[in-house]
Order: structure tokens, then sequence, then C-alpha cells
């Protein structure tokens, strides 16, 4: 990193690693989500093994014809089956993860398969990128508000992450040709430029992102009923990780980084800690506790809200339902 990023990360380094606030998602135990991050702690020696070769199996039955892979589908412990829906999403872990797992079985095993299934998934994500950089929830595009730009859930970064490790022959991706290398080199500098030119401006100064941002026109859009056009902290938290990631980095990748960095310290709430108790989440006043980050601000204002199933939103956590909370 250069110095014109230096001041931001001395100043607010911290921000983006505590961001406590958020809206629950639930999910039926018996639908979990397939996550590299569960099989990324294994040793080298482990993916060469019986029980990686049979999550490997697994995997290749639920990669979609485009490529792609679906998600909330535990693939560690079944196979596809014919009745099955498949649709290849970024969301939810979905694909990158996949792609991940796969290529590390492959550098252990060396079975064609594997990597035969990574390289599709590697044109999957190439072909679902928008020609601005951004790539939708789900392709092939589904109706509705899928096709914008998604950060939600860091799916566009892990993307990039991924893409990025692959141009530049990371150990796991040395299988990799140099043809779909320089393809993932392009496609990541096209999606900078999305993320910078995404980035929400308020009364001339750079802020932060949206969960997910219109396809065409690049403003910050609306999803499910509970999640309004707001800037939010966890998307742009990994937005700004990637970002610092960069070597290099040019002017306006500094400027987005410290206009990110400033928004996180103008908005941090201090006095105030986040309790879960068995059957709920409160809010607790606490002098020394550490500033939180609400999941959801306004824009214009920088006004924490809320918001849940009937679309309304709201300035105070225990104003929405408890499911929501």
């Amino acid at each position: 990193m250069n110095k014109h990023a230096i001041p931001a990360v001395k100043r607010f380094c911290h921000a983006v690693a505590i961001l406590l606030v958020w809206g629950l998602t639930i999910v039926p135990v018996f639908c979990a989500d397939f996550s590299f991050n569960t099989y990324a702690k294994q040793p080298t020696a482990w993916f060469a093994g019986t029980e990686a070769r049979q999550i490997a199996d697994n995997v290749l039955t639920f990669q979609t014809v485009e490529g792609g892979w679906p998600k909330r589908v535990d693939m560690a412990q079944q196979a596809a089956k014919p009745e099955q829906d498949k649709k290849a999403t970024i969301d939810n872990e979905a694909t990158w993860s996949q792609m991940r797992f796969l290529a590390r079985v492959y550098n252990a095993g060396h079975d064609d398969r594997d990597k035969a299934a990574f390289m599709r998934g590697l044109d999957y994500l190439l072909k679902a990128q928008y020609p601005n950089g951004g790539w939708p929830q789900y392709y092939p595009l589904r109706k509705g508000y899928s096709c914008c730009i998604t950060y939600n859930d860091d799916a566009m970064i892990s993307v990039m992450a991924l893409l990025r490790d692959v141009a530049r022959g990371e150990k796991d991706f040395t299988f990799v040709d140099e043809a779909h290398r320089t393809a993932c080199e392009k496609a990541i500098a096209s999606g900078l430029d999305c993320i910078l030119k995404t980035q929400i401006v308020v009364n001339g100064k750079l802020t932060a992102w949206c969960q997910q941002h219109d396809e065409v026109t690049l403003v910050a859009a609306k999803a499910r009923a509970y999640e309004l056009p707001s800037i939010c902290s966890h998307e742009s938290a990994g937005i700004v990780r990637y970002l610092m990631t960069i070597e290099n980095p040019s002017p306006q990748v500094c400027a987005s980084i410290n206009g990110a960095m400033a928004w996180f310290e103008a908005t941090k709430i201090e006095g105030i800690r986040v309790e879960k108790t068995k059957e709920d989440r409160i809010v607790v006043k606490d002098a020394s506790a550490p500033p939180v980050w609400a999941r959801y601000y306004e824009i214009d204002t920088n006004r924490p809200f809320f918001c849940g199933r009937d679309g309304v939103k709201k300035y105070s956590m225990d104003e929405i339902e408890q499911e929501r909370r």
C-alpha cells in the first residue's frame, strides 16, 4: 500500500473488524451451506484422503449445466438428486467456495474431474460478470433484485478474491492456464472499476456502499422487504478489506479507502453493546463497550435504522419483530 492510504490504515484499521449490529436471517438447520471456510482449516494431507474425496464427489454432482453451484445445500453430507432444483449463484458462499475446495482436492489427488469442474466454474464466473464490472447474485439472470450488483454477504468481493488468486498464480491455482489467468486479471480490474463507481457520494464526500446496486444506474438498490437502499457497514467492511490488499494502489483506490474509513469513524456507535439472549437480541447501555456499527444507515443523514418484513423503516431495534432482531 502506498503513502496515500497510510493515514486511513493507522487511523481506523480496526473499524472493519468490529461490525456487531446485524439483521438476522433464519436458515433451516437441515439446509446448511457448503462452506469452504470450514474445510480451508484442514491440513493439506486431508485433501488427499477419503473424506475429502467423498465431499468432492458430492460437490461435482451439484455443479449446474452453466458451471456454477447452488446455495443452501450441505454438500459435505449429500449428493445431488435428479429432482433437486439447481440454480447457480454467488450468494451464500456458493460457487467460489466449491471452486476453492476443488482446487485443493485436485492439487492433492490430481483427479481430472476436479480440475475440469473448477475450470467450468471459472468460465461461469467470467461469463456472469456484467460489462460494467459487477456480478449479479444469480446467473443466468433471474427477475427482480437478484439482477443487482451484489455486495451482499461479500458475494462479489469473494468472487474477486478468488479471481485475484487465480490471476496471481497462487499455489492452489498453478494448474490454471495463462489465458484464463489473463482473463481473471481483466475481470478484477473491471470489478475494481465497478467498486469505485458504486461508492456512495454524499455532499461531495465518498462514504461506503449498499448491499446491492442497480446493475444499470449503479445507485443503491432495494432487495428484500427489509433491505432498503442504504449505506451498509458489513458489506462496506468487506470491500475495504479487499481494497487494502491491492499492491501499489492508485490514488483513486486510496481515496476510496480513506473516504470509507472516514465514514466508519463518523458512524461508529459508542456506549452500547448488543447482547444475545436465549431467544432474542437486545441493546444494553455500557459506557465501556467497544464501538459498534448499525447494519443500515440512511444515505443522506447517516442515521442508523432497522427494518422488518413489513418494509417499514424504524429507528430502534426493539421496534422490529423478534425474528428480525
